[in-house]
């Protein structure tokens, strides 16, 4: 019982149990949404989403230059410097407003393009883009103030603030879908991370004095300059990586057809929600952890507390999931979309794998290896493109669950030999 105590006291323990608090509502609010998604779009409109979801994931490293990462570690290792933080806040906030503005402007006068771009000459949702372009700043800062409060260690505020921001979505997606059918998950998917500026707003603004901190004479472009190496990995990872899964999806259309395209994107989906648990205690718990970890001894103590407590977890609940495959096809969509549940065992592993090499790949962002995390990436998209052709042509749908199962293994054999020292 003491040894129980003990656990339970913890910091992790505490953060995680808020996190699966967190995570549960998430996966509750998409039990909804993907039940309105499955009967008023089908699988064709889930994978116009899906193109939509990679497009805004490319958008989102472009509009904060692929700062985050580098943001939560500076404020992490400046919060108690007020003169130094307040230059990081300041400098950051103008940069991103400026190249969100730019960027909206883009969009909304190339809205036409954008929309033949992503969803092809048989769709006419210039109006998603043109939304997109209104709401933009407002959902690029909010990923900045999202990122300060994460460095400044408010942990249990960021959990809350996705709580929140989940609940947002929640009443957003259900208007705007059965109201607008397809063309209403598009916009909902849009709109509804922007309300989340005004959420985090009110707790960042608790922690500082948030319109005093911004002053123009406060910028400093060596701050820029510093996280210029964040903004390259941030590209290859964010804008890169969404663009060969367009291309992939592109691939699976031709191949085996827009319904299956659908299939995959449910999959992935389904993926998205228990992914959740281990990406939020990662980037919330882990990353500023390894970021003020001092040598190798202490990276590794990092590394094998999140094996040791969040690895096994994370399986025994997939291994439940997979058992409940076909109840949860059916209760979060419906029986058009039961060919899903052939792709459960391979995502399911892909997944495992994928997990096991997320807390080694975020070393590269935690102490800045900026060209090991370009080449590694560079090499793992490649790999998952090229066998994500092969495996489609062979085995039809599964080979994309199948190729990224087959990409996961080789990232971690190679972060595996490359951390070896940290890991080892």
């Amino acid at each position: 019982m003491e040894f129980i105590k003990k656990i339970t006291q913890t910091q992790l323990f505490k953060i995680s149990s808020l996190n699966s608090l967190s995570v549960i509502l998430k996966i509750g609010i998409g039990l909804i949404t993907s039940k309105l998604l499955a009967v008023f779009v089908g699988p064709g409109g889930m994978a116009l989403v899906g193109n939509l979801r990679n497009f805004l994931t490319s958008l989102e490293s472009i509009s904060t230059l692929g700062f985050q990462n580098g943001i939560i570690k500076y404020t992490a290792e400046n919060k108690k410097n007020e003169n130094e933080l307040n230059k990081i806040i300041a400098t950051v906030f103008i940069s991103l407003l400026g190249i969100a503005i730019v960027l909206s402007c883009v969009l909304y006068f190339f809205a036409s393009f954008w929309d033949k771009a992503i969803f092809g000459n048989d769709f006419d949702y210039a109006i998603v883009f043109k939304s997109l372009a209104l709401v933009l700043p407002w959902y690029a800062i909010s990923v900045f103030l999202l990122a300060v409060l994460n460095g400044l260690g408010q942990f249990k505020k960021v959990i809350w603030i996705n709580i929140i921001g989940n609940g947002i979505g929640l009443l957003v997606s259900i208007i705007m879908i059965l109201q607008y059918e397809t063309l209403g998950a598009l916009l909902s998917l849009v709109i509804s991370p922007a309300l989340l500026f005004f959420v985090t707003f009110y707790f960042i603004n608790k922690e500082i004095n948030f319109f005093r901190t911004i002053r123009l004479h406060q910028y400093d472009f060596q701050i820029i300059k510093n996280l210029s190496s964040y903004s390259l990995m941030a590209l290859v990872s964010s804008f890169l990586g969404p663009l060969v899964f367009l291309a992939i999806r592109k691939n699976v259309i031709e191949i085996v057809g827009l319904e299956e395209a659908g299939f995959w994107e449910t999959i992935t989906r389904i993926s998205t929600y228990y992914m959740l648990f281990v990406t939020t205690i990662l980037s919330v718990y882990f990353l500023p952890k390894l970021a003020v970890a001092q040598n190798n001894l202490e990276t590794k103590r990092v590394f094998w507390s999140f094996y040791k407590t969040i690895l096994p977890l994370f399986i025994a609940g997939l291994v439940i999931v997979y058992f409940l495959r076909f109840f949860i096809v059916n209760l979060l969509f419906t029986n058009a979309f039961l060919p899903v549940t052939t792709l459960f065992f391979w995502q399911l592993t892909g997944d495992v794998l994928k997990v096991a090499s997320l807390i080694l790949g975020y070393q590269f962002f935690a102490k800045k290896l900026t060209v090991a995390f370009i080449f590694s990436e560079l090499f793992s998209l490649a790999v998952l493109y090229f066998s994500s052709l092969y495996f489609i042509r062979e085995f039809g749908i599964q080979g994309v669950v199948m190729a990224q199962a087959f990409d996961n293994l080789v990232y971690l054999l190679v972060l595996c030999v490359y951390f070896k020292k940290s890991l080892f």
